[in-house]
Parts: C-alpha cells; structure tokens; sequence
C-alpha cells in the first residue's frame, strides 16, 4: 500500500486496546479540526497524544498526509525518541517530535501537545510585545504562556531542556519567529487553548494594523480574569470539545476508520 490510497488504510481497532482505540479517535478528531480551522502547514507540523497507560509511547501523525486525511488507524506509534514502535506503512518526522517529546518527557500531566504555523501565530511570535491582553479571551495567557526564542529548525536534542524551561508551569507558549503551541491533559484542553490563542493573536494584528489608540486593562483586572479562566480543578474544553466531535461526525466521519 502506497501513500496514494492511504484513505484506505486497514483498520487497527482489533489490534489495540479500547482506551488505545479511543485515543487514536479523539486524535485524528484534533487532526480533522485544526484542518477545518485552516490552522495547517501543508503535512508538517503534529499533534501528538500519550498512548493511555504509559509513559514513553505515543500516537502521531504518518509523515505525508494531510491533516483532513488523517484517521485513527493511520496514526503511528511511536518511542520518546520517535522510533516506529508498531506495523504500519507509514513514517514520522521524527526531527518534529522534538518539541513534543521535551514537553511528554517534563510534563506528565500534559498529554497532548498541539503545534502549529499559523500566519497569526507566526506573526505574534515576531513581535517584541508577545501576546497582548487586549480582550477577555487573550487574558486568559496573561502570566499564563512560557516563550522560547527561536534556535532554527527544532531537530537538537540539547533544545529540548531549553523548551521545557520556558514552558514553565504553563499549558501554553509562543516560540519566537516560530509558532504556537498548547498541551493539555486530553486533546480537548489542547484543542480549546489553541483555539484561542490564535483568535488572540487574530485580534492582537487587527488592532495593532488600525492604527488607531488602543487600551488595555490594567494588570490587576488582567490577573483577576486569567484566575477566573484558571480556576482549580476546571479542564478547560470539556464542553465545547464534545459539541466539535459530533459537528464533524455530521460532516465527515471518516476520522473514525
């Protein structure tokens, strides 16, 4: 089998356990929405989730599809250090698993990290100012998003301590002249952070590029609104994660094979 009928690809489900199963599901879901959302980078780029039970095996996309390609069977398992750990046709980037083996390896409350190029990403990551909290939905990173600069494409090993330091306690990051990245402990959460992060930095460009004076909160408001986003014990996604799987279930469920 060629990557030509990769849509094609024969299903795994007997293969692997339930828990492994519905991980693959809820991944290739991510994989189908960031596509919808037109957050892709042609096939480059990842989502990468923490098979269910372990520690150092995880599930990523095959290097050479799309992300609106993508199902749960095509996704491949992979070791810490990106080796191919099960049967399948496909290959991984594995120069790309560095940035997301850093943060699996550190942080093992975040089980899914999600990495993207898109144009307002990229051009946030530019700016000298980061992530402004111009609005309520950016206040939520106030104090609350890590930034690591930018040492030329991700395949060095020795960068991976350095990203796990910038990310500190945070979910989330912006990677100067680079991209965004979120993590959560389910794709949901990474969904949602990613969601918003980047219809921040959507906003930050459309008030930066009017022209016109702009105002924001002062810090203690900011403080109070990104606690009232962060509060204990609350999972960010939780419902509106859900409400998107049963959206492209009713548009495509091919995710699913």
């Amino acid at each position: 089998m060629t990557l030509r009928n990769a849509l094609e690809t024969p299903s795994v489900r007997q293969r692997v356990g339930e828990e492994e199963w519905q991980a693959r599901v809820e991944l290739a879901a991510a994989y189908r929405l960031v596509a919808q959302h037109g957050w892709t980078n042609l096939v480059n780029n990842h989502i990468s989730l923490r098979v269910p039970g372990t520690e150092d095996q995880f599930l990523i996309n095959p290097y050479g599809l799309l992300y609106e390609q993508i199902t749960a069977s095509s996704l491949v398992k992979i070791d810490v250090d990106g080796n191919i750990l099960d049967e399948t046709i496909y290959k991984v980037n594995r120069a790309g698993f560095v940035i997301h083996s850093a943060i699996h390896m550190a942080r093992r409350d975040l089980h899914c990290v999600l990495h993207t190029h898109t144009v307002p990403g990229q051009a946030v990551s530019a700016l000298d100012c980061g992530l402004l909290p111009l609005n309520q939905a950016a206040m939520r990173f106030y104090n609350h998003i890590g930034y690591h600069d930018f040492e030329g494409i991700a395949d060095d090993l020795d960068e991976r301590e350095r990203i796990v330091a910038d990310l500190g306690p945070h979910k989330c990051m912006i990677m100067r002249n680079h991209g965004l990245l979120t993590a959560g402990a389910d794709c949901g959460e990474a969904w949602h952070l990613m969601y918003h992060l980047v219809r921040s930095c959507e906003t930050q460009l459309l008030v930066l590029g009017s022209g016109q004076p702009y105002s924001m909160p002062p810090r203690e408001i900011c403080e109070k609104t990104a606690a009232q986003y962060w509060r204990s014990g609350r999972r960010l996604g939780d419902l509106d994660w859900p409400a998107q799987m049963k959206l492209l279930d009713a548009r495509d469920p091919s995710y699913r094979n």
